[in-house]
């Protein structure tokens, strides 16, 4: 053996010194990648993950499914590629206004126990990040949308982002009861955007979705707001339990569901949709009224369970009904072609 040699036993024993020593450790051993170059990958997968997060993800899936019937139920359909444009345009759209809503509202999301986990009061992500975040994808989605399908859906989905950003988020959510009302709008326009980027035009049908969606969102949300009023009270965030208290925040469950109701059966009465859809919209639309009832019944009491049934069901009810547009214009021989007015 030479002597620049080391032998193995010496080796051997000097290997639990060179772990201690942090020249080594199991993750080196393991992966091949030192602490620091591991904590980095760590962080970078976080932030991806946050700024996903700041997309509401819950909230951007809704409007982007109502979109994509609202695109797939109009008389004329763009080419596929173009047609899955307009859909990640509504996608980005959506999120966009969620991450600027977080930003705006970062005050008192920190005090909610619901979302002071978010991104931004929990400290993973600064607020100009955010805000910077939100633009670029707002721009970005209504740019694409018009230059790929046309300005009348560029228009509707730049509508649709600056009325849940300046009219609800900024101006109607610590302002009034019916913030959620009015607001809802913003929530309500994605199938409007889907059809006309799809055909060019506005037309009868969607806005009967949107109707639907608009009429749908005051129960679904102060279901919400009925078992987590304390959070809203605490945030100085006046929802309808907050400053109506719970009985009448109940009574106008009722009153919006059975509106709801006739909504969702008008396209059948009408003869924009067939009787799958028709049936499937009156047993889905009588469940949503039972709830809504239950609600009623204890709530004033402590329909905190009742409350959050109702809010859970509100979102299938939603995906299901529009799920049966679907179903029912796929199944229909001559489909129904609905003009402009």
């Amino acid at each position: 053996m030479s002597s620049g040699s080391v032998s193995r036993p010496a080796l051997l024993s000097a290997a639990p010194n060179i772990l201690e020593s942090g020249v080594l450790d199991s993750g080196v051993l393991e992966s091949g990648m030192t602490p620091s170059k591991r904590e980095a990958c760590e962080t970078e997968e976080s932030a991806v993950g946050d700024f996903l997060a700041l997309l509401k993800p819950g909230v951007m899936s809704l409007a982007v499914f109502t979109a994509t019937v609202g695109l797939l139920l109009a008389p004329h359909q763009p080419h596929p590629i173009l047609g899955i444009i307009a859909v990640l345009c509504i996608a980005v759209g959506a999120g966009a206004a969620g991450a600027i809503n977080m930003w705006f509202d970062r005050d008192i999301d920190a005090i909610m126990t619901r979302t002071r986990r978010r991104p931004i009061p929990d400290g993973r992500l600064t607020a100009a990040n955010a805000l910077a975040f939100g633009v670029i994808l707002a721009v970005f989605s209504v740019t694409i949308i018009g230059l790929a399908l046309n300005y009348l859906a560029a228009f509707l989905l730049a509508m649709t982002i600056g009325f849940y950003v300046f009219i609800y988020t900024m101006w109607l959510k610590r302002r009034t009861p019916q913030n959620i009302v009015i607001g809802g709008l913003a929530g309500a326009f994605p199938p409007l955007v889907g059809w006309a980027a799809a055909s060019g035009e506005i037309s009868l049908y969607p806005l009967l979705m949107t109707l639907i969606i608009f009429l749908w969102t005051p129960p679904h949300f102060w279901a919400l707001a009925l078992y987590r009023n304390g959070d809203y009270a605490k945030a100085g965030v006046p929802m309808m339990p907050v400053t109506a208290g719970a009985g009448a925040t109940c009574r106008q469950i009722v009153i919006y569901s059975l509106l709801l109701m006739v909504s969702a059966i008008l396209p059948w009465v009408l003869g924009l949709a067939g009787a799958v859809y028709g049936v499937s919209a009156v047993l889905l639309s009588w469940l949503f009224l039972h709830h809504a009832l239950a609600v009623w019944d204890i709530g004033a009491r402590d329909g905190h369970a009742a409350a959050r049934a109702l809010f859970t069901y509100s979102i299938f009810y939603l995906f299901l009904l529009f799920s049966a547009m679907l179903v029912d214009y796929a199944i229909i021989d001559n489909p129904v072609t609905i003009s402009g007015f």
